[in-house]
């Protein structure tokens, strides 16, 4: 410090004896000390833009190993090696400031107690006095000091390579620090500190500008590439809805359940269940399992209220856990387990990766439709799976094609069948075993909830066109409508509830929707179910279909969604609803020969009616056994 207070003084009287003004020597001073220290800046500069460079590389590996905090950390120091970038490099320019800050102060201290130095600035300013110990006027030291810091961090927020890319947390507590301090220190130093703190900021200002100028980020930084990566960061963090503190029961709840899922050495299989609705489209299998062998169950929930937690208390076999979405992201990369049974599509495409601890998992695809992977999933939505049930030959032929036309290893396809239409057939045939004469024929207007949906381009136009006909009409929006447009759905009921049309808002049961004479929907995925249930007409509403995968007709297997909706009934324009009333009277007179139809279409097209569950509860328990016997060989 003595060598540095003795460069500063020679500095400091180099500028007075040429300015004959303390004031001015002090921004002078400054002005001098930015200059020497215009390489370090520079350094600053390129250092700041690699920082950024490197940032959309940092920011898909934190995607890649989301909630894996070591493993983040070890492949973010692969990347600064890589760059050949010290993060610590970033403390040097701050500590270079404070060290002339401190220097400055005892300068002034000693330019006080030379009789020969004038500290008067303009004949006006005693630079030597301390706004705190005399108040007045000096109040404006620490003011003008706060200024200049909101300047410069203004600028910076805007136009600093590095800190433009910080969040708005960062940008304005930075600001809230900076403008803080100066006013402290204004308030407390000597106002010739305060002044040349005011001309450090202005200069820094000026430097910024220059530096961008010379050094310009645009030229390095691949922008496209950072806010991409922003995004892919930012759709991970936004998982699982509202944030929770961490100390809340449900967070409690989310890590005792990891800590006891990890505990369990040897797990055979894991079946993973977005919320307590996916339940229905495992139950047949894990039921056959739980029947024919002594597995343990280990059931993965991200619903904290799914009802597998009730069932689980009745089955000690089944042990289920409670894992959020974004703890899910690491809990998946560290499984261990012999097979994974997911309805979740898209596996290593997004956010759920494959396991990198046990490579030997095997993942299991069971679709929870019986429509199109290739047209109502995303690309290669199930290319990462090792296996994958398929309902019907359709889905075969989809898997098998999408192999040969895009190069990728053959996966073990079982002709599986469809858990949950077996069960609702088995339910509707035990309710149904004598049909009752009705009064009216019902008809279940059942839209689904994707862009140009019944709801959203025709509806009104429907029900005009089929309020005269002699039937119980019953519109059963999709949850989603109720949800985001009650008021939509309070004035229909207003409108067409006084004609006998119903508008059904409670959806506690399913009874409406397979007591229903007559389907008429759009793309919804509830045509398969009920026509397949109870073998009655569809009339489908010709809305723009919903393509998830652009390349679908690379693929020469047209989807079953589009032709299948001849076989099963009908289909009309929504251009065209005046032949609406007639294709619907239609369908209800020729109900009997339809149900046959539907009936022959339904055995010829799934697999293993009735029976699906005993098929899939074999293949697993055949795979369990292949692992066991694979691990006693080694």
């Amino acid at each position: 410090m003595s060598i540095l207070l003795n460069i500063l003084t020679v500095i400091m009287n180099f500028c007075y004896r040429l300015c004959r003004n303390y004031g001015l020597a002090i921004i002078l001073f400054t002005l001098i000390s930015k200059i020497v220290l215009m390489p370090l800046s520079v350094w600053v500069q390129k250092n700041s833009i690699k920082m950024v460079k490197m940032q959309p590389e940092i920011n898909h590996i934190t995607a890649r190993f989301f909630g894996d905090k070591d493993r983040i950390a070890e492949e973010t120091n692969a990347i600064y090696k890589r760059y050949k970038y010290n993060p610590f490099a970033s403390i040097i320019p701050m500590a270079v400031q404070i060290l002339l800050l401190m220097g400055l102060i005892e300068v002034i201290k000693a330019g006080m107690l030379d009789p020969s130095i004038d500290m008067t600035f303009f004949g006006h300013v005693d630079l030597s006095l301390v706004p705190s110990q005399t108040g007045g006027m000096l109040v404006l030291s620490p003011l003008l000091a706060g200024v200049s810091a909101w300047i410069l961090c203004v600028a910076q927020n805007a136009s600093n390579v590095l800190q433009a890319e910080q969040s708005k947390a960062n940008k304005y507590g930075m600001m809230a620090f900076s403008v803080g301090l100066s006013l402290y220190l204004g308030w407390f130093v000597a106002v010739g500190v305060a002044v040349y703190w005011m001309a450090s900021n202005l200069f820094a200002v000026l430097q910024l500008y220059l530096l961008n100028w010379l050094i310009p980020p645009k030229k390095y930084v691949d922008y496209e590439a950072l806010e991409k990566s922003k995004q892919e960061l930012a759709a991970l963090n936004n998982l699982g809805g509202k944030k929770r503190r961490f100390g809340d029961a449900e967070s409690r709840r989310e890590r005792a359940d990891y800590k006891r899922f990890f505990k369990i050495a040897n797990k055979h299989i894991v079946f993973y269940s977005e919320n307590t609705g996916f339940y229905k489209y495992f139950r047949g299998i894990i039921e056959e399992l739980l029947r024919r062998t002594n597995l343990t169950i280990h059931y993965i929930t991200s619903d904290p209220n799914d009802a597998i937690f009730q069932l689980a208390e009745t089955q000690p076999r089944i042990k289920p856990y409670y894992i959020g979405e974004k703890k899910l992201i690491t809990l998946m990369m560290k499984m261990e387990a012999d097979v994974v049974v997911m309805t979740m599509p898209d596996l290593e495409n997004y956010h759920i990766k494959r396991s990198y601890v046990s490579k030997d998992v095997e993942y299991v695809f069971i679709p929870h439709d019986m429509g199109s992977y290739n047209l109502t999933c995303r690309q290669g939505c199930v290319d990462h799976f090792d296996t994958v049930f398929c309902t019907g030959k359709e889905q075969r032929a989809e898997v098998e094609a999408t192999e040969k036309v895009y190069g990728l290893p053959k996966k073990k396809i079982v002709d599986w069948g469809y858990c949950l239409l077996d069960q609702m057939r088995a339910d509707y045939a035990a309710a149904h075993t004598e049909d009752k004469p009705k009064e009216k024929k019902t008809i279940l207007i059942a839209p689904s909830w994707q862009p140009d949906n019944i709801v959203d381009s025709c509806l009104e136009e429907m029900l005009d066109n089929l309020k005269d006909l002699d039937y119980h009409i019953i519109v059963r929006p999709h949850p989603q409508h109720v949800r985001h447009m009650p008021e939509k759905m309070e004035s229909l009921k207003a409108k067409y509830g006084p004609l006998g049309i119903e508008i059904q808002t409670d959806f506690s049961s399913n009874s409406t929707v397979f007591e229903a004479d007559m389907m008429i929907t759009d793309w919804s995925g509830i045509a398969y179910e009920y026509a397949f249930t109870t073998c009655r007409p569809v009339l489908f509403i010709d809305t723009p279909m919903k393509i998830m995968n652009p390349e679908y007709q690379k693929i020469d297997v047209k989807p079953i969604n589009i032709w299948m909706r001849a076989e099963i009934g009908a289909v009309v324009a929504p251009d065209h609803m005046n032949e609406l009333a007639p294709a619907v009277t239609n369908l209800i007179e020729n109900s009997a020969q339809y149900h046959d139809k539907i009936d022959r279409f339904v055995h010829e097209y799934v697999y293993n009616l009735g029976s699906s569950a005993q098929v899939g509860a074999d293949y697993l328990i055949s795979a369990i056994q292949a692992k066991i016997q694979k691990r006693k060989e080694q």
